[in-house]
């Protein structure tokens, strides 16, 4: 007898039912959309869903649908020509505050939507766009990082009167030359305290006596990576001067940065984009001077300078108390005290004598942090192409001082903990970074994502077509069940793309076709077996038992060594090697379920049972 529990039946249904569903937003196409998000990367303001509502009534734009989220607001509307008009009517609306994209949003039902049902993200090759590998400099950020140290070593030992004869770097040490072993003993203990960073050793020259130093392993891991991320918040904020909607900017190995940006065809454009500078800058707010004032009457005080700060004007002073130079790192946390989302700041020596001698004496007044970048422009001027560089300042934090803080102090008052981790990456930025040097450079045209597309759906389609038709010539009735399997199994893997996000690209489309190919050969395995049991002289009831259990072994260790494979590439191959092996992995495991686990049931719909079956079409 073969019988199956219903549990198993029920699973099956479930898990086919779930995959139809998340599967099905693939069929749907999309819709041309409209993006708003923060030109900072903070949470949107519920109230600006109604200004975007009031731009599409006075373009007379009959949007399909608005979709508000903390991170973005995405307006649908009919045609391209309403995507492009509402796009330029939202830029002047909103100027620089917000980053206004051109997008096409998935139109997936609202029912779909509804259980996070969404279509399978599509690769740079199959889209169109730009992709930039960068290599980070990351000599040159140890040697950065070498100079602050000596800038701290010697700023401590002036504070402390402790005579010395030169600070400097060599290679990847620090060298202090003291005056006497008394001064060099003070020394020790002065830098152990306030630069737990170094690792220090004493050793004697001809007429002093020296210090040497160098930074922890660990610590200088730690920078390097601070460095890459700090590019990458960097690359990611000029991203959005392109108005690209989905852009890709991720890490890849320990020092470089890929950019994909899809939709971009002007590389040009992109690079300039890219190269912008950013740093920032700690100025006192002028509390004596009525900052609404001067931005009525455009009388500003001769010692402060007027900025914007949340929509409301505000007065800050010339003076600079410190400067993204200065700036070793940032970190988002919350405070002990009160619970309270904040940004913890460290600033190097030179910059924290400067910080404590402002807050000593302005405790209660506040401080703000401006933000300032050199974005690079092109104009067309007398039918010529003419470069420059345009300084654009903002206000991105205004606090209190509490009490008097040096080398490090935190920033509260903020509105959640994603508010204080943009600032703290914000605030990175703005230190320099390593410098970053383009290595590769690849451009993708529209038309050929769209041909490479068509070209990876119809070897898909072709080829799973052929192996139905064979399946059911050659092996009747047991091969329309494997065309069953092998149909969900393709459902499956879509929808499990779908479900996780994962990035589809051609060597991608290659991994589904290798699974049906590896779903096939599972089947073939077993129903041979079947046939052989047949030829022994086992009944049918029996052949069957016997061809899914004898072939199960074969056929788990095919496919786990092919699964062993698969995770390797994934573990050390990038891109689209990765990509291949995400796909290559879903299918082995869908490939083993729908073969195994799906088919046996279908088998035993048909012939198991209390059913007295004398032969079987195979």
């Amino acid at each position: 007898m073969n019988r199956y529990p219903a549990w198993k039946y029920i699973l099956l249904i479930a898990v086919l039912v779930v995959g139809i569903i998340y599967a099905l937003p693939n069929l749907f196409g999309d819709d041309p959309a409209v993006q708003v998000s923060s030109s900072r990367g903070f949470e949107l303001d519920p109230a600006l869903q109604d200004v975007v509502e009031n731009v599409v009534a006075s373009e007379e734009i009959q949007a399909i649908s608005t979709d508000f989220t903390p991170e973005r607001l995405m307006v649908r509307v009919n045609n391209f020509p309403e995507q492009l008009a509402l796009a330029d009517a939202l830029r002047e609306e909103l100027g620089d505050t917000y980053v206004v994209a051109l997008n096409l949003a998935p139109a997936t039902p609202p029912w779909l939507r509804a259980v996070n049902a969404s279509p399978m993200v599509l690769g740079l090759d199959l889209q169109g766009g730009v992709h930039f590998l960068m290599q980070v400099d990351m000599e040159t950020a140890e040697t950065q990082q070498l100079e602050r140290f000596v800038d701290d070593i010697r700023n401590l030992l002036r504070d402390e009167r402790i005579r010395y004869r030169s600070v400097r770097a060599e290679r990847d040490e620090l060298i202090a030359e003291l005056r006497s072993v008394e001064d060099r003993q003070t020394a020790m203990t002065e830098i152990a305290r306030e630069l737990p960073e170094l690792e220090i050793e004493t050793f004697d020259g001809g007429e002093t006596f020296n210090i040497r130093g160098s930074v922890r392993p660990e610590v200088m891991t730690e920078l390097q990576q601070t460095a890459l991320q700090q590019n990458i918040t960097t690359l990611r904020n000029r991203v959005n001067e392109l108005g690209v909607a989905e852009p890709i900017i991720q890490q890849q190995g320990a020092d470089r940065i890929v950019v994909q940006l899809p939709g971009v065809q002007d590389t040009a454009a992109a690079k300039r984009i890219l190269g912008a500078t950013a740093t920032l800058e700690y100025r006192a707010v002028d509390e004596q001077n009525d900052p609404f004032e001067a931005e009525r009457t455009g009388r500003v005080p001769a010692q402060s300078r007027l900025y914007t700060y949340e929509g409301n004007p505000i007065l800050l002073s010339r003076r600079l108390i410190a400067s993204g130079d200065q700036l070793i790192n940032a970190a988002a946390g919350f405070a002990q005290d009160t619970g309270q989302p904040m940004a913890r700041v460290t600033l190097d020596a030179t910059g924290a004598r400067r910080m404590f001698d402002f807050t000593r004496e302005n405790v209660g007044n506040r401080m703000a942090v401006v933000f300032i970048e050199q974005r690079p422009e092109t104009r067309i001027v007398d039918g010529e192409e003419v470069r420059e560089t345009r300084r654009v300042e903002e206000v991105i934090s205004v606090a209190t001082v509490q009490e008097p803080f040096g080398r490090e102090f935190r920033t509260t008052g903020l509105g959640s903990a994603r508010e204080a981790s943009q600032l703290a990456l914000l605030l990175r930025a703005g230190a320099l970074a390593a410098p970053v040097e383009i290595i590769e450079e690849r451009t993708v045209g529209p038309s050929l994502g769209a041909d490479n597309i068509e070209q990876g759906f119809n070897s898909v389609i072709i080829g799973f077509c052929l192996v139905l038709v064979v399946m059911a010539i050659y092996y009747r009735v047991f091969g329309l069940v494997a065309n069953v399997a092998l149909t969900t199994n393709l459902v499956l893997v879509v929808a499990l793309l779908s479900m996780i996000g994962a990035t589809l690209t051609l060597p991608g489309i290659a991994g589904i076709v290798l699974t049906v190919g590896m779903a096939v050969d599972a089947n073939v395995l077993i129903f041979e077996r079947i046939r052989e049991e047949l030829r022994l002289g086992n009944t049918p009831q029996a052949a069957i038992r016997a061809g899914y259990g004898k072939a199960f072994s074969t056929i788990a260790d095919a496919n786990v060594t092919t699964l062993i494979a698969a995770l390797v590439l994934f573990m050390f191959g990038t891109g689209p090697v990765k990509g291949f092996a995400v796909t290559l992995s879903l299918g082995i495991v869908t490939s083993m379920f729908t073969a195994i686990f799906g088919t046996r049931g279908v088998v035993n719909l048909i012939y198991g049972g209390r059913k007295r079956v004398k032969s079987l079409a195979i």
